[in-house]
């Protein structure tokens, strides 16, 4: 795993990460503890590219025992923290088609609770609904095996 961090204007740190899929637990560890004021985490990424994958290693790696899988269908899927009974909300928007379809699935309602754990898939699709408090990634398929993980800022949006 390769990890670098960049001095951005304000003291804002844009990290990026390369990683194959073993080293998957090891990176959602870290980005718990490098990002422990931010509980909503949005993911801009192709299809195919690991994003469902790199949730269900951070729901692992903050105790959730229920079946992580992709809310395609369902929009959101709701997991609990065994340990301490906190939330954790997995969205996926692909099938949304803009902010209005995303206010009336309920993602408006989970994305104003700063306390909830809210990992999101397609964030493009309704950017204006997500708030301060959600740390925006980007995922690249490096290669067939590896993937890069960049923290961006809104103003990279």
């Amino acid at each position: 795993m390769t990890l670098v961090f960049h001095k951005l204007l304000y003291y804002i740190y844009e990290m990026e990460i390369q990683f194959s899929l073993e080293e998957i637990h090891e990176v959602a560890r870290k980005l718990l503890h490098t990002f422990p004021d931010k509980k909503q985490f949005a993911f801009y990424a192709g299809m195919g590219s690991g994003k469902t994958t790199l949730i269900r290693a951070l729901c692992d790696e903050l105790g959730v025992k229920d079946n992580v899988s992709s809310p395609t269908f369902s929009i959101i899927n709701e997991y609990l923290i065994e340990a301490s009974g906190e939330k954790v909300f997995h969205m996926d928007w692909y099938r949304l088609k803009n902010a209005e379809d995303a206010i009336e699935a309920g993602v408006q309602d989970i994305l104003m609770n700063e306390q909830a754990y809210c990992f999101i898939e397609w964030p493009e699709i309704a950017p204006e609904l997500l708030t301060s408090y959600t740390q925006p990634f980007a995922i690249e398929i490096t290669s067939a095996n590896t993937r890069t993980l960049k923290s961006l800022s809104f103003n990279h949006i």
